[in-house]
């Protein structure tokens, strides 16, 4: 036990790229943190525009109640984009003075589905 113990304290700290490739450096999704994954992702199948054509559709997961929902344009359409104006109401944790989403919960995350499997950014990078 006690060399296991002794492993573990000699892991680095994750590093600030690895904070920046999980999005969860401030616990909280909003448009700067979908930003800030985007350039992380640019040039891989991380991002929405260059993973459409392996079948990933823009999606968030709710790892608290384990719940996937397409991004969605307000008519309900889905969209080719992350938008948090349509994720359910109890995910919202703040909105601006026009009624959009500015703020997530902590726990929802920005990814992909395809075949109905929720894949994280860096899942969907790998994949196709």
């Amino acid at each position: 036990m006690k060399q296991i113990i002794g492993r573990m304290t000699e892991l680095p700290a994750p590093g600030k790229r690895a904070q920046e490739r999980t999005g969860q450096q401030q616990g909280v999704l909003n448009q700067r943190t979908l930003a800030q994954q985007n350039r992380v992702y640019a040039e891989t199948t991380g991002v929405s525009v260059n993973c459409r054509s392996a079948g990933f559709v823009p999606a968030f997961h709710d790892t608290l109640s384990g719940r996937n929902e397409i991004s969605r344009y307000a008519d309900g359409s889905p969209a080719p984009l992350h938008l948090l104006d349509s994720l359910p109401v109890e995910w919202v944790s703040e909105y601006d003075a026009k009624g959009h989403v500015i703020a997530v919960r902590p726990g929802v995350i920005a990814g992909f589905l395809r075949a109905g499997r929720f894949y994280t950014r860096e899942q969907a990078a790998k994949a196709a």
